[in-house]
């Protein structure tokens, strides 16, 4: 499966739409240029161009979120060498529509007349069909513009242009008179319906914290935007946001994404944490079901119009993906529901609304986390074809072993054990208050079990020292790969302070520490590649937990120069975090004979925004502004 290059794209989005085009503006047609209504592409192609004039391209100001401006000057060799026409094109995204605005400036001391020309293409193809390079669907076309399913539509507002159309071919002329050392503004509106989809917009608004015109107010602003822009909610229940993961292929209820993504940022916006919670309580499980990864209490891992099926591969071969429109298979999202209900509850929260899901919840810890009983929460894909890796790393090559040879399922995953622990602990503080000391006591002493067996069973050593296995493979044997995932148990409680000071020293280390995040995958493994997706890139969500934890633990001075690295990586990426991108060493921080590079290597298929990335601003700035702010230092009378 060959999926569509992102990282030179430009994106535009307000949920549900989103608008891909190249970094000029200009949708020509390509593997993911368009503009997609939830999960269908429903234009392909969105070009402009001047009658008789060389239209060149300036400067793109993307800062986020809904909106983009970009820049061209229209040659008008008559008037001298310097261009006398400036071009100036902002487009606009809504729930509803796109809107492209178009402001002519002339600066010649004589009037200049034109015609600006639109080619725009109907579409009608699946998001997953884009996702594999397949060939694309036909739009159903009618007298008011052309629809894709059966109640939705599309249609053009075109304000003062000229309309003519061959099928699914539109063109919209403008003739344009720009007065001397003056401007002309035209506009059109392309409206969209899809009512159809389980989510729509949300009624929310999140407000980014107050920050300077520095490096992290960009990446503060830039990430806010993109949250707004990422705001989902069920129809029927539109106060009740939360961020669907990530654009192009995850706009949608992520159970891990939007969890994390809410936990990020709940000091912040506590409301966006109720509504992930809700929205993932509304289909948390009933029944046990192997094609869809079903289970009692189970949260689930995405929710879709309609089945996902792919073929996916990473590397190599790979067995057909087929996910049942709600699909169960994550063994983190349940864990992580319960350790939202209890960040909520120590911050003061109220969270009665959440008792019986919570109830639920635990009853699936106890009684079907642990599949084969051996006292660890584990995953394995009962239906031969749902995800066959079920962590935060779910692709097919993410579980290596020391000498990079791969794990067989079921897995039970380092960071996992963490989450339960911690969930179990937040069981206990909430039983305690509300008087069943019982039962706290009971989970108390699960998780203090669970910590004790992780350490009889996970702690490996090799040439630097001990640090946790990734996991436990088929055969119970630590799956000694030195990856990132021990960082996500800081913060958890289940480390004592010994042992997080080891993860700490082993996360900082060259091998794992680009200077701009934390690899995946230690750069000593013979399965590391520096694009590998989740086998030596670097994850900016995955680094930012790693900091938090180190914060949490007490490690902070470590922690800020983790978050310092990331920011320097937001950078090189116009401020805007990416999903993930290349391990390759930050100047200064050569491994293995490998040069630093400036920027960041960008890993051609990484989303972007991501809600998680978006959401690792918030660490971001909390740790580096604490870290530039002067202690006053004691004196001795």
């Amino acid at each position: 499966m060959r999926q569509p290059p992102l990282h030179r794209a430009s994106v535009v989005l307000c949920a549900p739409l989103q608008c891909w085009a190249d970094p000029d503006g200009q949708v020509a047609p390509s593997l993911i240029n368009g503009v997609y209504v939830a999960d269908t592409r429903v234009v392909s192609a969105l070009t402009y161009t001047c009658a008789g004039h060389e239209v060149e391209f300036l400067s793109c100001e993307e800062l986020g979120g809904a909106q983009a401006t970009y820049r061209f000057v229209i040659r008008t060799p008559e008037w001298g060498a310097d261009p006398a026409l400036l071009l100036t094109l902002v487009r606009t995204l809504s729930p509803t529509g796109l809107r492209d605005r178009l402001v002519l400036t002339n600066s010649a001391p004589e009037p200049i007349s034109l015609r600006l020309d639109l080619a725009l293409v109907a579409d009608a193809t699946a998001m997953v069909d884009i996702r594999q390079g397949l060939p694309g669907g036909r739009p159903i076309l009618d007298a008011a513009g052309w629809s894709w399913r059966e109640g939705t539509g599309a249609r053009l507002d075109p304000g003062r242009a000229e309309v003519s159309r061959t099928d699914g071919r539109f063109s919209l002329q403008w003739e344009m008179n720009v007065p001397a050392r003056g401007q002309v503004q035209e506009e059109w509106h392309l409206e969209t319906r899809e009512p159809e989809t389980p989510f729509g917009p949300a009624s929310v608004t999140l407000t980014a914290p107050s920050a300077g015109d520095d490096a992290l107010g960009h990446l503060l602003g830039t990430a806010w935007a993109d949250m707004n822009a990422l705001l989902m909610a069920d129809r029927d229940a539109p106060g009740d946001a939360f961020l669907a993961a990530g654009a192009p292929w995850y706009f949608t209820l992520f159970g891990r994404d939007s969890l994390i993504a809410a936990r990020m940022l709940l000091p912040y916006h506590p409301d966006l944490a109720y509504g992930t919670l809700r929205s993932l309580a509304r289909r948390q499980g009933v029944i046990a079901e192997a094609s869809s990864a079903q289970q009692p209490g189970k949260i689930p891992h995405e929710v879709r119009r309609e089945a996902l099926i792919l073929s996916e591969s990473h590397r190599g071969e790979a067995p057909t993906i087929a996910l049942p429109p709600v699909y169960y298979g994550t063994i983190d999202a349940t864990c992580l529901w319960i350790m939202l209900v209890g960040d909520l509850f120590d911050a003061g929260h109220a969270i009665d609304e959440f008792t019986p899901g919570l109830e639920a919840a635990l009853r699936w810890l106890a009684d079907d986390a642990d599949a084969d009983g051996d006292g660890f929460v584990e995953y394995r894909d009962q239906a031969g074809t749902g995800l066959v890796n079920q962590g935060w790393k779910d692709s097919s090559d993410s579980m290596r072993f020391r000498d990079g040879s791969q794990a067989q399922a079921p897995i039970a995953l380092a960071e996992v054990q963490g989450y339960a622990y911690a969930a179990a602990q937040a069981a206990a503080r909430i039983l305690e208050h509300r008087g069943d000391t019982a039962r706290s006591e009971q989970w108390r002493s699960w998780a203090g079990a669970l910590a004790q067996r992780f350490r009889e069973r996970f702690w490996v050593r090799d040439d630097l020292g001990p640090y946790p296995a990734l996991a436990l493979d088929k055969d119970k044997r630590p799956v000694d790969g030195c990856a990132s995932n021990m960082g996500h148990l800081l913060g958890t409680g289940m480390l004592n302070s010994q042992e997080a000071r080891h993860v700490v020293e082993r996360l900082l280390h060259p091998r794992m520490f680009t200077g701009y995040g934390i690899r995946t995958l230690s750069s000593d493994n013979p399965g590391y590649a520096p694009l590998g997706y989740h086998v030596g890139s670097v994850w900016a969500h995955d680094t930012a937990l790693c900091a938090d934890g180190m914060r949490r633990e007490g490690f902070v001075t470590q922690a800020a120069v983790v978050a310092s690295g990331l920011l320097r990586a937001a950078e090189g990426f116009h401020y805007r975090l990416p999903e993930l991108f290349g391990g390759q060493p930050a100047p200064g921080h050569a491994v293995h004979g490998e040069p630093g590079v400036w920027p960041p290597v960008p890993y051609p298929a990484a989303c972007r925004p991501q809600a998680w990335s978006a959401a690792s601003a918030a660490i971001v700035w909390g740790l580096v502004s604490t870290a530039r702010t002067p202690h006053p230092q004691s004196s001795s009378s």
